[in-house]
């Protein structure tokens, strides 16, 4: 609907917003995953902490935490 979009676009008041949803599904559909229970459970952290960020409106602390959390993937 029309008024959810103008509403989320005035919540976007950085260029971050929108990437960080994208990020977290993205470390949510590997964390199951992963086998070390020391690396998910560190992966988690930062993915809800990631979440909590945004959520708080710091964006761009929550991509940081976020890609954080996707680079300890990546290694």
């Amino acid at each position: 609907s029309k008024s959810s979009s103008l509403l989320l676009v005035s919540f976007s008041t950085s260029s971050f917003a929108g990437s960080c949803p994208m990020l977290w599904n993205k470390l949510d559909s590997q964390i199951s995953n992963i086998s070390d229970d020391n690396l998910k459970s560190k992966v988690q952290k930062l993915r809800d902490a990631g979440e909590k960020a945004h959520l708080d409106g710091d964006h761009a602390n929550s991509e940081k935490l976020l890609n954080e959390a996707l680079n300890l993937l990546a290694s």
